[in-house]
């Protein structure tokens, strides 16, 4: 798949790759549509990227089109850059080939070119994505599927619904471990099912999955997480055996109980599956994540009191537990602050009513709000339904004035040097309590801020 920019029409992209392929079989090279797009095409959806798949090797293709890009030119892999406007539209144009062994559980160790379409084909991972399209014939037939060459059946699965392996599904998987999660991600995604043999090769070669690195593990769920079919993928997940594989801690989430008072919909994972059906299309990884995470430490804390069921301490505890499983997917700095910020904060909304206009104000500062109330949103109604404190306090926050939320400062710590006070621990202290009475609304000048501090902190006579 290629970086083009999503902003550019899938007109544009799709009529660069044509004017690729044309050009391509015009020079006598056979030259099509390949893999996810045509499969998006047949299903009536906008390809995200157009590939090209040619018996035209990378050379030729380097030569043919002054703007490229060998990124993947020993795999048989060169990108081709069409002009738009002041961007730029990417390509991906790959040779016809076959691969031989996968000794890294992930790239072909040698790859032999050929110039047989069907050979190319039978390499590729799952039916559905090993179709191509003839640009020239699509354009002159009034049915997109009669310029289709299908050579492993892909048709017959796109109608079906199913995830089927192309050829043999253990030797598919042992090639390529991630294709694992691909088929899981298919399914969801589509709302298909994965064929017979192609789940039982999965769930026998789950425990194999250590060897993909973590970077694609994560880029993989997130997938997963932010196509709008988060609590399919994670349920098929589960039942594959994948799901202990890659997220161990979630794993242990079925079957821990929760009080019925304040969770009448089951245990944590149910809870947690609801959140995960409530995710849309397109969400934002951080808020994808913290959904899945947000009760992770509740395993661990689990505890039947006299009383009821409780999980003392279980934000904390979830927190350093979300710490460590962004931290083993090399997530980035930025995407693990939020989402830490996120669990760590998602059960202070219980107390919204009760806070001090101080107190409320400062949680509204919290990086990107709006994502810890549509957390929040999701967490009620993926449970008691209740949703008047996430109410209170999105109002609260919609009506507040940037300047209130965030005042400029009354007093600085050089005020407090110029009035005679020696720098210490109560210089915090001291611009804190200021700040907390502007944010209250008691004191507005900077006349009255000296005044508080000299109340509360008397300087010697």
């Amino acid at each position: 798949m290629t970086a083009t920019d999503p902003s550019i029409p899938f007109s544009a992209r799709q009529q660069a790759a044509a004017q690729i392929a044309q050009r391509l079989h015009a020079a006598g090279y056979a030259a099509y549509f390949a893999g996810g797009c045509v499969r998006d095409l047949l299903l009536g959806r906008a390809p995200s990227d157009f590939d090209v798949a040619t018996s035209a090797t990378p050379n030729i293709v380097l030569e043919m089109f002054p703007h490229t890009f060998a990124v993947g030119a020993h795999f048989g892999v060169v990108l081709v850059s069409t002009p738009y406007g002041s961007a730029e539209i990417l390509t991906e144009v790959a040779t016809f080939r076959s691969d031989g062994a996968y000794s890294d559980g992930r790239r072909p160790d040698a790859v032999r070119y050929t110039i047989s379409a069907e050979e190319d084909v039978r390499r590729r991972d799952f039916t559905i994505n090993g179709m191509l399209l003839d640009v020239d014939r699509s354009a002159n037939s009034s049915s997109l599927p009669d310029a289709v060459l299908d050579y492993v059946g892909g048709m017959v699965d796109l109608r079906a619904g199913v995830i089927r392996a192309i050829g043999e599904p253990a030797q598919r998987f042992a090639e390529d471990k991630l294709r694992m999660l691909r088929a899981v991600r298919f399914a969801a995604r589509f709302g298909f099912v994965l064929e017979e043999k192609t789940l039982l090769a999965i769930r026998d070669a789950a425990p194999e999955l250590y060897q993909v690195s973590q970077e694609r593990v994560r880029d993989e769920l997130t997938r997963m997480l932010t196509e709008g079919s988060a609590r399919s993928a994670m349920e098929l997940l589960e039942c594959t055996g994948l799901l202990k594989e890659v997220l161990p801690e979630i794993a242990q989430m079925r079957g821990v109980e929760q009080p019925p008072q304040y969770h009448p919909e089951g245990d944590v994972w149910t809870h947690t599956l609801m959140l995960l059906e409530q995710l849309p299309a397109g969400c934002s990884a951080t808020l994808a994540w913290s959904a899945l995470l947000h009760d992770v430490g509740k395993p661990a804390t689990f505890r039947r009191a006299p009383d009821r069921i409780r999980f003392d301490g279980h934000v904390e505890v979830g927190v350093r537990m979300a710490e460590e499983i962004c931290r083993r997917l090399r997530m980035s700095n930025s995407n693990m602050e939020q989402i830490l910020a996120l669990v760590a904060n998602h059960m202070r909304f219980g107390n919204v009513e009760n806070m001090r206009a101080s107190t409320l104000k400062r949680f509204f500062r919290l990086q990107q709000f709006e994502e810890h109330l549509a957390l929040h949103k999701m967490d009620c109604i993926a449970s008691h339904g209740d949703l008047s404190l996430y109410n209170f306090a999105r109002q609260h926050y919609e009506s507040a004035e940037p300047e209130h939320i965030r005042p400029r400062p009354l007093i600085t710590g050089d005020d407090l040097l110029a009035l005679g006070y020696r720098p210490g621990p109560n210089f915090r202290v001291m611009l804190t309590m200021v700040e907390d009475a502007q944010l209250e609304g008691s004191i507005e000048t900077r006349d009255q801020a000296i005044a508080l501090i000299h109340s509360a902190f008397p300087l010697p006579s």
